[in-house]
């Protein structure tokens, strides 16, 4: 889509959102509501009441950006539980919501996770 999988902090906002909000409301929701810095280059996700939209806010270098979408059918499917004001998700997640997939269904295979090995100087 946008980004390496591993480069992006992505937050998923917990209440629905108003989807008449620009750049300046979204803003503000995520720094004030989400409790996070907007301009750091994090991907900010909203969503509305109905479900069938979202908003994506993310800083880029030098203003922000704004990705919408809209299903005429249907619905996007969201983490089940979501506890405070905003949660975390990793690249793949925010891929299944965007394709509609139902995450209380889907499964995550066993996968390499590569650990950083850190060195001892000295």
């Amino acid at each position: 889509m946008f980004f390496s999988s591993d480069a992006i902090k992505i937050y998923f906002c917990a209440k629905p959102t108003d989807m008449r909000m620009g750049f300046n409301g979204l803003y503000g929701v995520a720094k004030s509501f989400m409790g996070h810095d907007p301009m750091t280059g994090a991907l900010f996700v909203f969503r509305n009441q109905r479900g069938n939209r979202l908003k994506i806010l993310l800083w880029d270098r030098n203003g922000f950006v704004i990705w919408y979408k809209m299903l005429p059918k249907g619905t996007f499917r969201f983490p089940p539980v979501i506890s405070g004001n905003s949660i975390d998700i990793d690249y793949a997640t925010l891929v299944m919501i965007l394709e509609c997939i139902d995450l209380k269904t889907a499964r995550r295979q066993k996968r390499f996770r590569y650990a950083k090995q850190s060195t001892k100087v000295g």
